[in-house]
């Protein structure tokens, strides 16, 4: 988001929170001297609130959530923990400070939990039944945000993010897949291992993801809700061929059980006919480059990964 701004808007004075552990340092090499990091917790409310207080941004994209929904099921409590009180005391902390921002909160496709092929694409209308831990956090932060905005008039609007392409985010399946291929390839594992191959998905560029966000915070209306997605729907199956197709070499696969969640949401197919209306926006990348962009960047990564061994 920041590298966004930056980029398309360097009017704009770009600030940040951080914790002492984050990798936030590291994905903000190429614009470090281009954001101001404020190490805060979301969980400490006092922390949040003092920042706040100094920066009294304009505008604040609410992207903080512990967002592995496979590892939600083996630590519910703590990404619950993390992600509702968060959201929370960010709002909160808001409200004391008596400011008025733009507030863009990032939710998610998996509040719509699994749905019946007759219910896609998903409209905002849809029925919220989330199946993971995740997903349960996630609603509860929707809630609060259409809470705080009918009970206090603050500007929050909520984005309902649906599957993309991120090259840093080592948990999404495309990237975990990617960055596979890439060792594979390097001679540094035997096969690629997946979970479950028949989820349907539409996904989008991350790049596309965050003009998208930009276009929410400066378009869209407080207290309204926006499916975000994109236009290119396939199976994880479907998607895991075509990257092997990519492949310098023959890639082997075998299904990991651990891999597999308790429940699934396999049909995420969005109706984003709201959002575009409102903003006009539209996809830039097209999926077949989003695909190489993921797979280059992660050969560049395990080719750092070799020279470490040289």
């Amino acid at each position: 988001m920041a590298e966004y701004i930056s980029a398309n808007h360097p009017e704009i004075v770009i600030h940040g929170i951080s914790r002492w552990r984050s990798t936030t340092k590291d994905n903000l090499q190429a614009i470090r001297d281009k954001v101001h990091i404020h190490e805060c917790d979301l969980n400490d409310f006092g922390s949040v609130f003092s920042v706040l207080e100094s920066v009294q941004p304009s505008g604040i994209f609410h992207l903080a959530s512990h967002a592995n929904v496979r590892t939600s099921f083996i630590t519910p409590h703590a990404v619950l923990s993390n992600n509702i009180l968060g959201t929370s005391n960010l709002f909160e902390a808001i409200r004391v400070c008596n400011f008025d921002p733009v507030i863009q909160h990032c939710s998610t496709s998996e509040v719509y939990g699994q749905v019946a092929p007759e219910e896609v694409p998903i409209t905002e209308d849809a029925s919220l039944r989330p199946t993971s831990p995740y997903a349960v956090s996630k609603v509860t932060q929707d809630l609060l945000g259409l809470s705080y905005f009918k009970s206090y008039q603050m500007k929050i609007i909520r984005t309902r993010m649906f599957s993309y392409f991120n090259p840093r985010r080592t948990d999404l399946f495309a990237t975990s897949f990617a960055r596979q291929v890439a060792r594979i390839e390097a001679g540094l594992q035997d096969e690629l291992l997946h979970g479950n191959l028949d989820s349907v998905r539409t996904i989008i560029d991350v790049r596309d993801a965050m003009h998208a966000y930009w276009l929410a915070l400066t378009c869209c209306e407080p207290g309204e809700v926006y499916n975000i997605g994109g236009q290119n729907t396939v199976s994880v199956g479907e998607f895991l061929n075509y990257l092997c197709s990519l492949a310098t070499t023959n890639i082997s696969t075998k299904a990991d059980p651990k891999l597999i969640r308790p429940a699934d949401v396999t049909l995420q197919i969005p109706n984003t006919n709201k959002f575009t209306e409102k903003t006009n926006w539209q996809p830039k990348y097209d999926f077949k480059g989003s695909v190489q962009h993921l797979l280059s960047y992660w050969r560049k990564k395990v080719k750092q990964e070799l020279n470490l061994f040289v």
